[in-house]
């Protein structure tokens, strides 16, 4: 994984309204394996290359909650960060993502609730120009009242 930014914690007393943090992670098969393995979806259209290409694919993808799980990875380890509790999150699947893509996953705060310590990100990630999945989580975010 590439990230530009520390893990941790930014308590909400520090965040503010569009700040954003992302990753990039290469997709591989040992990813799709391993997803297949702990979630116990083994669909063949993520696992069997002759399956998949006679699907609307045309060959393997990820699993969308793979995918979905690197958006996990940025608010859970960057922003905000250590500490966090996810309440809610949408999604939408645009594209599929296949083994070998880099995939830029990116969360971006739209609105925070100081008094119940919420926090609304704005989610997406992308493979080069393509956007591959978008949508909208609502956090409980860490706070330097409560340490």
């Amino acid at each position: 994984m590439l990230d530009n930014f520390p893990r941790g914690s930014i308590c909400i007393e520090d965040l503010e309204i569009g700040m954003v943090r992302f990753l990039r992670k290469e997709v591989t098969d040992r990813d799709i394996a391993l997803f297949a393995e702990v979630s116990t979806d083994r669909n063949p259209v993520h696992l069997d290359e002759a399956y998949a290409q006679d699907t609307i694919f045309g060959g393997r993808i990820a699993h969308g909650m793979l995918t979905a799980g690197l958006i996990s990875a940025v608010i859970g380890e960057q922003l905000p960060g250590h500490g966090t509790v996810y309440l809610a999150q949408t999604l939408k699947f645009m594209a599929p993502v296949r083994p070998g893509d880099m995939v830029h996953a990116e969360v971006r705060v739209t609105a925070i609730d100081h008094a119940r310590r919420r926090v609304t990100l704005e989610t997406h990630c992308s493979v080069g120009d393509t956007l591959v999945l978008k949508g909208e989580a609502v956090v409980l975010a860490p706070s330097r009242k409560f340490d």
